[in-house]
């Protein structure tokens, strides 16, 4: 049985297993073709039961904007209640956009995709008559806006990421000419003059079409790109590039730059299981989400992630002016972005000027650390220079991105960690400065059967089998055999605990976190 690597690159939901186990691109070889098709149901747009979430939003095209964001004129295409989960299937812009002829069949049908392995709102959305202009507008498909009752200016929407499933077993990176970190340099191209989308290769932009790969019997996925005889592989970890709120405006403003109230943030670091806070400035905040990313290096230097479409869960909780949850920073209330995951908090620096994002995210983060855990700002800001990493979010949307890592372990002496699963308190410890929870509690929760024999645990839940060893760091999941780069089981205090990451890592149980106050809270409900 073969082993696999789990880290911050692959946190897939459980749809991801469920959807697609009979495998991307099983046995794909380059040399023969850049795709071949998988044996796999495509998540076309429609309920076809696999919606997790309490409401379900399709990018028909009654549902998007096209290269901008939604302004506060624009009428809900849904309204739901405060802490509902909405699946959206969302749309990656690869593909339809001028430079590419907008019309994915075509486009997607020159690397082997058959018609019916394109998805069909990708189609309608290309053919749409209302048009895009590729130099005017952004590239983003974005869905929305969702009215979420209750949420009124001053207030902030918490949302929280449940799950993100692959629609389609492929993606594209782009290059296109006066954008990207080097448009002096890249593309190598020529672009003609005035060119149009009757005839594509014009623009003289570079697209990278990169098939995903699911590697044997195990569960992770690798993006595959070949060039020269020579293959890259790279480990899938699914975000959402666009996550925000309504802005206060009559205008709609590009997709591109991401903005105060969110946007195209394009962080990493958002994946399941991620917390994000945004400033509400118009009744009922207007939620929308696009961008679909299998994943994007630090920076997205040539100018797009893998970009792929991905049906997407979140949660969208209404915080009162005046709720613990908010996270405290520079101001009595939120005024742009806030992100929280299981291991950090990050604070949020946008600015055209790279230099000015790097002292804003700094600037946040010293508050942050005053506020909200009482250190004073010349020993918050000696602890961030050693210990906080501080990571280019992108440097290719205008508006340049940076994004701190604060983590929450160091503050452990003065923080109080609480998990709950299905409402269930599960006891965190932190062993060796990471988070651990006795395995029978998981167990009582999830209504499951736990069995130990000596020093190997094995817990059956929802029609799932876990097994795990004391002193090992390689698990199984339904006689998936993984090892992750993180702690092992341990025998502590008479009972066997494992790391609270291996909860949403091996077992997917998707868990969020949010701090109020000192108290640090991973909650995971499953419908």
């Amino acid at each position: 049985m073969s082993n696999i690597k789990i880290n911050k690159h692959l946190i897939l939901s459980a749809i991801l297993s469920a959807s697609l186990s009979t495998g991307f691109l099983t046995g794909y070889n380059p040399a023969e073709a850049a795709y071949r098709a998988p044996s796999v149901d495509y998540l076309q747009t429609k309920d076809d039961g696999n919606i997790p979430g309490d409401y379900y939003v399709p990018s028909t095209l009654d549902n998007v904007f096209w290269g901008v964001l939604p302004s506060r004129n624009d009428k809900p295409i849904l309204h739901v209640p405060s802490g509902s989960t909405i699946t959206f299937d969302t749309v990656s812009h690869e593909g339809i956009l001028e430079d590419q002829g907008k019309d994915p069949v075509k486009y997607y049908g020159q690397y082997g995709v058959k018609p019916e392995h394109v998805l069909q709102d990708a189609i309608n959305i290309a053919a749409n008559k209302k048009g895009h202009d590729f130099d005017a507008n952004g590239p983003h498909v974005v869905t929305g806006p969702v009215y979420v009752d209750g949420a009124e200016p001053g207030d902030v929407l918490k949302v929280e990421v449940i799950s993100l499933t692959p629609r389609v077993p492929y993606g594209v990176v782009s290059n296109r000419h006066f954008k990207g970190t080097i448009p002096d340099k890249m593309p190598e191209t020529p672009r003609q003059e005035n060119p149009s989308y009757t005839h594509p290769e014009s623009y003289g932009n570079v697209s990278i079409f990169t098939p995903i790969q699911k590697k044997g019997d195990n569960n992770e996925w690798f993006g595959i790109m070949e060039s020269n005889g020579q293959i890259m592989q790279f480990p899938l970890n699914p975000f959402l590039g666009i996550m925000g709120v309504t802005p206060n405006t009559d205008e709609h403003y590009s997709s591109v730059p991401p903005t105060r109230v969110g946007g195209n943030i394009d962080i990493n670091e958002l994946g399941v299981g991620s917390t994000l806070y945004l400033p509400v400035e118009v009744p009922g905040a207007g939620f929308y989400t696009g961008d679909p990313h299998f994943v994007q290096g630090d920076g997205e230097v040539a100018l797009t992630a893998l970009e792929a479409s991905l049906r997407g869960t979140v949660r969208l909780t209404v915080l009162k002016k005046d709720s613990p949850e908010i996270p405290k920073t520079n101001s009595n209330s939120l005024v742009q972005p806030f992100a929280e995951t299981e291991k950090y908090w990050i604070p949020i620096g946008l600015d055209e000027d790279l230099d000015e994002a790097m002292r804003k995210s700094v600037r946040e983060s010293i508050s942050f650390i005053s506020k909200q855990l009482g250190v004073d700002r010349k020993t918050a800001y000696a602890y961030l220079s050693a210990a906080t990493d501080y990571e280019v979010s992108q440097v290719v949307d205008k508006t340049k991105g940076i994004h701190g890592l604060i983590p929450k372990v160091d503050f452990k002496n003065n923080l109080t960690f609480n998990l709950k699963i299905n409402h269930v308190d599960c006891p965190v410890e932190i062993i060796n400065n990471v988070l651990y929870t006795p395995i029978e509690n998981i167990s009582t929760a999830l209504n499951g059967t736990l069995k130990t024999d000596k020093d190997i645990a094995v817990l059956v839940f929802n029609n799932n089998t876990f097994e795990t060893k004391i002193n090992s760091n390689i698990y199984k999941m339904n006689d998936i055999q993984t090892c992750t780069n993180s702690a092992p089981t341990l025998y502590y205090n008479n009972k066997i605990y494992i790391p609270v990451s291996v909860l949403s890592e091996i077992m997917q149980l998707p868990i969020n976190w949010s701090t109020v106050d000192h108290t640090v809270i991973g909650i995971s409900n499953l419908k």
